[in-house]
């Protein structure tokens, strides 16, 4: 099986998005995983993702990503069936 591309956004209102960071927070300085379910799709982020900040300008738009990069682990072809 290829890799798959995704890219899935979703806007959250000013509480949702500090109560997901709240729990990211948490999880982040008892170096746990992370689990958050983004327009459907379940995301399990490994304690050992490397987390950075972001900031992009163009033009009258700016926007700052808060990021945690990993590799996926590969799925078991015995748990499609």
């Amino acid at each position: 099986m290829k890799n798959k591309s995704v890219d899935i956004e979703k806007n959250l209102t000013s509480a949702q998005f500090a109560a997901k960071l709240r729990r990211l927070a948490d999880a982040v300085e008892r170096q746990k995983p992370f689990a958050i379910t983004i327009a459907g799709r379940k995301v399990t982020v490994p304690a050992s993702a490397q987390a950075g900040v972001e900031y992009e300008r163009e033009g009258q738009s700016a926007e700052i990503e808060f990021q945690l990069k990993w590799r996926p682990k590969k799925k078991s072809s015995a748990g499609n069936r």
